[in-house]
C-alpha cells in the first residue's frame, strides 16, 4: 500500500491548526483559571508547530527518500537514503504539486525524483537524459542524443554484493552526458530489443514539457524506454545527496556511503 505522506502531513497540520485557533478564539476565553485545558487542545497546541516545520521543509527545501531497487547501480544502491532537492525544478505547492515558482528546469545528467507516469502514487528516480527536443536513441547499448554517439570509457567487470550480487559480471563503464560524468552497468552479451516508446525500436523525440529518463542499470531499468517521456507536472526534485545507507538485503549499515554527492 502506497502512504500520501506529503497529504496526510498537511491534513495533521491544518486539523492540529484549526483546533489550536478555535481554542483561542472561542474556547479560551470561556475557561476558568481553574479549568484544566483540554487533552487534544494541548496535543494540537504542541504538535502543530512541528508538523507545519515539517511539512514546510518536505514540499519546499528537502525530502528524503529510500532507493528500493538496483536499476540506478552503481550510482545508486538498493538501501541507500537521499536528500532531494525540491526546489531545483520550481516551487510547488504541496498535496497539488502545482509549480508557483519557477526555480530551474531538469539538465542532463541529473539524477531526479519524480511521479511514475502510469501510476502518479509512486515514487520513482532516473537519470535525465533527454529534454524537451531531444531525440534520443539507444542502440547497441550506446546511447545517442541527436544523433552524436555519447563518450564512454569502460572500467572493468562489476563485482556486487548484498542486494547488488545479481549484477555480478556486468560491464561498468563510465558515460559522459553534457561534460558530466557518471558509471554505468550494462550486460557484456548483445541484445536485439525493441523498446515500446522508441520508433522502430529505436528513437524518440521529447515533446515539449517532458523529459527522457534512463536508469544507470541500463540492463535492469523500467524507464522511459518503455512507458515513454515524464511531464514536468510529475518532477519531484533533483537528488543530491546519501545520507544514510542500509542493505537489508544482506550487508547492512554501510558507514562509507554517507556524505556522498550524487553525480
Amino acid at each position: 500500500m502506497n502512504f500520501d505522506f506529503p497529504t496526510i502531513l498537511f491534513l495533521a497540520s491544518l486539523v492540529t491548526g484549526v483546533l489550536w485557533l478555535l481554542d483561542i478564539l472561542l474556547w479560551k476565553p470561556k475557561r476558568s483559571k481553574d479549568d484544566k485545558e483540554p487533552v487534544l487542545v494541548e496535543y494540537a497546541r504542541s504538535f502543530f508547530p512541528i508538523i507545519l516545520i515539517v511539512l514546510l521543509l518536505r514540499s519546499f527545501l528537502f525530502e528524503p527518500f529510500r532507493i528500493p531497487s538496483g536499476s540506478m547501480m552503481p550510482t545508486l544502491l538498493a538501501g541507500d537514503f537521499i536528500l532531494v532537492n525540491k526546489f531545483a525544478y520550481g516551487i510547488r505547492l504541496p498535496v497539488i504539486n502545482k509549480k508557483i515558482i519557477a526555480s530551474g528546469q531538469p539538465e542532463r545528467g541529473d539524477v531526479a525524483v519524480f511521479r511514475y507516469p502510469a501510476d502518479p502514487t509512486t515514487d520513482y528516480i532516473k537519470r535525465v537524459i533527454g529534454i524537451p527536443g531531444d531525440r534520443v536513441e539507444y542502440r547497441d547499448k550506446m546511447l545517442y542524443i541527436n544523433d552524436k554517439a555519447q563518450k564512454y570509457t569502460e572500467h572493468g567487470v562489476y563485482v556486487g554484493s548484498g542486494s547488488g550480487v545479481n549484477y555480478t559480471g556486468t560491464e561498468i563503464r563510465e558515460e559522459t552526458l553534457d561534460n558530466k560524468i557518471h558509471k554505468i552497468l550494462v550486460r557484456p552479451e548483445p541484445t536485439e530489443f525493441v523498446y515500446p516508446c522508441m520508433e522502430k525500436g529505436r528513437y524518440f523525440v521529447v515533446p515539449k514539457g517532458h523529459y527522457f529518463m534512463m536508469g544507470d542499470n541500463r540492463d535492469f531499468s523500467n524507464d522511459s524506454r518503455f512507458w515513454c517521456a515524464v511531464p514536468d507536472e510529475n518532477l519531484v526534485g533533483k537528488a543530491v545527496m546519501i545520507w544514510m545507507h542500509w542493505d537489508s538485503g544482506g550487508n547492512g549499515l554501510d558507514v562509507s556511503r554517507i556524505g556522498q554527492s550524487i553525480d
